[in-house]
């Protein structure tokens, strides 16, 4: 298992694990599904080297993307010295492996070199089953949100409340 940066030749592979990703939200009726994302805004991710993906065997089993501001979601938290992920995506052919708690173990190292306080993520509405899976690998559910912003953010941010969750690492 390797986790490396994503380069811009892997950005179909990165799509179709967004749609696949997207395919599967439906297919557990979620109300949420994930929309067709901007492809200059991921294009921007692997640029600022900001895109990752875990390989296995030279195949990519999961990506997602970090930020160290996100004012929008995070609103007046965003001051704190923080990580931020989006997007875990999983290829099917590798879900169970809980690739959550790779990255949460891979964003604590991040976070500590770089001297940050918290590792975050958000997801949308209030999906149980994903609410107990994050708080499983470590993440204190902070509660649903109504974001006062949503312009910049992409569609699915502005049709329901946003769960956030995150990692204190001082005070782990």
């Amino acid at each position: 298992m390797t986790i490396k940066n994503s380069s811009i030749s892997d950005i179909d592979e990165i799509f179709k694990q967004y749609l696949l990703a997207s395919q599967y939200q439906q297919s557990k009726k979620t109300v949420i599904v994930w929309p067709n994302f901007d492809r200059k805004m991921v294009e921007n991710e692997i640029a600022e080297k900001r895109q990752f993906q875990l390989l296995i065997d030279d195949k990519i089993a999961c990506v997602w993307a970090i930020t160290f501001s996100d004012p929008q979601i995070w609103e007046e938290r965003n001051k704190d010295r923080a990580v931020y992920i989006h997007r875990i995506a999983t290829n099917p052919e590798y879900r169970g492996n809980n690739f959550v708690g790779t990255i949460v173990q891979w964003a604590k190292t991040l976070a500590l070199k770089e001297g940050l306080q918290f590792i975050r993520l958000d997801t949308l509405g209030e999906n149980k089953k994903l609410i107990t899976h994050y708080k499983n690998v470590g993440f204190d559910f902070l509660g649903l949100f109504h974001l006062k912003d949503t312009s910049n953010l992409p569609e699915h941010y502005k049709k329901a409340a946003v769960s956030l969750f995150e990692i204190n690492l001082h005070s782990a």
